[in-house]
Parts: C-alpha cells; sequence; structure tokens
C-alpha cells in the first residue's frame, strides 16, 4: 500500500478505513491453507496480529521521533517477533543516518551485550540490512562500569556504531545465561547536536506512522509464516537455518541458527542431541508456537541455555521436548501445544555441531 501525501485522507477518514483494511488482510496470514485450523492455533495466531500491530505503533508512532529517540522493549513477555529467544532483552530506538548520538551505559551484569544499527523495515520490502555493529568483545568500558558509544556515519575514537544514510534503528540486545541473577545494561541514548525543541508530529506523520504500524504488523506476519510453511515438509528435525536469510532479517551476525518444526502425539517426545559443546559465548534452544512466538517463559521451561543445562558425563547434552514428564533433566515443555517451531542457537562459537534430532515413545524415555 502506498503512503499517503495528503491531510484530506485524515479529514475524510480514508486514513483509518486504509488502516483498517491492512489489518484485515493481515488476517488472511493466520488463515493460510497450509497453517494449523485448530482453534488454539488460530487464538494464538489472531492474538499474535494484536501484538505485532501494538509493536509497529510504537515503532512508527509513539517512539517514532529520531530527534528524541527513546529506548524501548520490541519483543517481550507478551509481544514476539520470530523466534524471539527468551534469554534476551531487546531494547530499540528511532534514529536517523544524518544525526550523530551518542548511547551513554552501565555495564551491569548481564552476559552479552550488542548494539546494531540496520535499515529497511518488515513493513517494506522485509529485510533489515545491518549498517554497524559493536558487541561486548570489543566495547571498552570504564573501570566503575560505565561506557559511551557514538553512533554515526564518520569513523569516531574510542566506541564507535557506524551508521549509513539510510539507517533508521539501532538494536540492543541483552542476553543472559540467568535472568534472575544478572542484571541488565542501563542505556539512553540522544542526539550530539544541541538539544532540540519538542514539537507535537504532524498530521502527515501520524497518518504515515499508523499506516507503517499497519503495514509492519501484514509484513510481518506474512515474513515469518512464510518461514514456518518451510519447514512443514521435515516435522521433527532440526537442520541448520539459511545464515543469510537470519541475517537479512536482523540476525546477530555472531549467532549461527537452526530452525525447525515439531509435531508431537501425546505419547511421544522429540529428542535433540549435542555431542559435544564447542567454545562460545552461550548456546540455547527454545520451543515456539506455530507463529514462530516463544511459547510462555515465564510459566514454562520452555529454553535451556549453556549455562542451566544438565550435561552428561562426557559433555555431551541430551534435551527432550514431550508434552508431559520424561523423567529427564533437560524438559522442554510444549505448553499442551501438538506442534511449533524450534530455533537452536550458537553464539560466538568458530565452530558448529550440528543438533542430532529423533521422534521416540515416551514410554521409551521412562516417561509418565
Amino acid at each position: 500500500m502506498s503512503e499517503l501525501n495528503s491531510e484530506q485522507a485524515l479529514v475524510s477518514g480514508e486514513l483509518w478505513h486504509q488502516f483498517c483494511d491492512t489489518l484485515k488482510r493481515a488476517g488472511d496470514q493466520v488463515l493460510r491453507p497450509e497453517a494449523p485450523a485448530d482453534a488454539a492455533t488460530r487464538a494464538e495466531g489472531f492474538r499474535y496480529l494484536t501484538r505485532l500491530l501494538r509493536i509497529g505503533l510504537e515503532m512508527h508512532v509513539e517512539f517514532a521521533d529520531p530527534d528524541h529517540p527513546v529506548f524501548f522493549r520490541t519483543s517481550h513477555e507478551t509481544a514476539k517477533i520470530g523466534a524471539d529467544n527468551p534469554d534476551n532483552l531487546y531494547q530499540y530506538a528511532r534514529l536517523r543516518g544524518d544525526r550523530d548520538y551518542r548511547i551513554r551505559g552501565q555495564r551491569n551484569t548481564v552476559h552479552y551485550l550488542s548494539f546494531r544499527t540496520q535499515k529497511g523495515g518488515y513493513e517494506g520490502d522485509g529485510t533489515l540490512p545491518e549498517t554497524g555493529f559493536l558487541d561486548t568483545n570489543n566495547l571498552v568500558v570504564e573501570d566503575d562500569g560505565s561506557f559511551e558509544i557514538i553512533v554515526s556515519q564518520q569513523r569516531h575514537p574510542g566506541n564507535w556504531l557506524p551508521m549509513e544514510p539510510d539507517s533508521n534503528a539501532v538494536l540492543v540486545r541483552h542476553t543472559f545465561h540467568d535472568r534472575r541473577a544478572e542484571v541488565a545494561a542501563e542505556v539512553t541514548i540522544k542526539p550530539l547536536a544541541a538539544d532540540v525543541a519538542h514539537v507535537p508530529p504532524e498530521p502527515e506523520e501520524i497518518a504515515q506512522g499508523l499506516l507503517r504500524a499497519a503495514n509492519f504488523a501484514e509484513g510481518t506476519a506474512r515474513l515469518f509464516a512464510d518461514w514456518a510453511q518451510s519447514y512443514l515438509g521435515a516435522p521433527n528435525e532440526l537442520p541448520p537455518a539459511d545464515q543469510a536469510l537470519c541475517q537479512s532479517v536482523g540476525g546477530d551476525p555472531n549467532i549461527f541458527y537452526y530452525h525447525g518444526y515439531w509435531q508431537l502425539e501425546e505419547d511421544e517426545a522429540l529428542l535433540i542431541e549435542v555431542e559435544r559443546i564447542p567454545e562460545c559465548e552461550t548456546w540455547n534452544i527454545q520451543i515456539d508456537n506455530y507463529w514462530m512466538e516463544s511459547l510462555d517463559y515465564r510459566y514454562h521451561r520452555i529454553c535451556i541455555n549453556k549455562h542451566n543445562a544438565h550435561y552428561n558425563s562426557d559433555g555431551s547434552v541430551t534435551l527432550v521436548l514431550a508434552h508431559r514428564d520424561p523423567a529427564q533433566p533437560n524438559w522442554l515443555e510444549t505448553e499442551g501445544g501438538e506442534q511449533g517451531t524450534l530455533c537452536f542457537r550458537w553464539v560466538g562459537s568458530k565452530e558448529q555441531v550440528h543438533p542430532k534430532v529423533r521422534k521416540v515413545s515416551l514410554a521409551e524415555l521412562g516417561g509418565n
């Protein structure tokens, strides 16, 4: 849908009709013929669209001013995108490539921290090309834990996060080993230029932001429904993903991704075996619903990582996805679902040991 170029659409109500029509069309992604048609998956799908709209409104309307950027959370406990990592805290701010910015922060104790500038958007062509990257491996932190980062096109001494002329956002990933024990970094962002007086957004800006938010919901839903569809031909496998594709939609360049589709009967389990753990920042596995939303990690164990996994005596790891307790230490819950997607990550590993996956009966594992 083309963006508005006239305030008349606001006055006449055409803007609102376009906004609602786009959301109506987004619902077709939940009704795709290959998607599961059970009530639970449909309900999750329509809830997913409302979550995407909530993110889109914050991204393109509420916090869209690049002269007064604010870090807000994009994927979190009740709003999720594209196999959101339960071990991550995501923060996002809108930028302009022709501005310079300063990020100030306090490192605290979170295990891994990265900063990424990007361009594009899911509301457009569905890609988020990286325009700059900085992480804890090269972030200079003062003795008191504080740090500053300059975000600009031109190289800057010290911590520098590059941008390009069409950069439009910065994404911060805080990756935890133990969210209950570690403290996220504290970050703020401001333009380097003198303070710019805040003025209310023009009607045209609100109009464009509303349409972008609706297009974001539709575009994101379509993108990851396409991904889920691509996994259906090989259920209960976990092959390496197309890494270039993962990076093109905003993946961390330090991560090697695996994606797959799971489908289990009540008396079945999925055995995921990793025979060796290479040196790495971390690794994790997560269980998602069909729409590639992580299951509710607030109440269910749907994610296991390097820190909290139980290791076999030879250093290998055996993970078990099952509807009921399989009497195994690394049980991943299905949260009652019959099918969904899953994701495995190596973070900061120079080599990848591919997980081996096989479906077994729960009885073989000694489950109830």
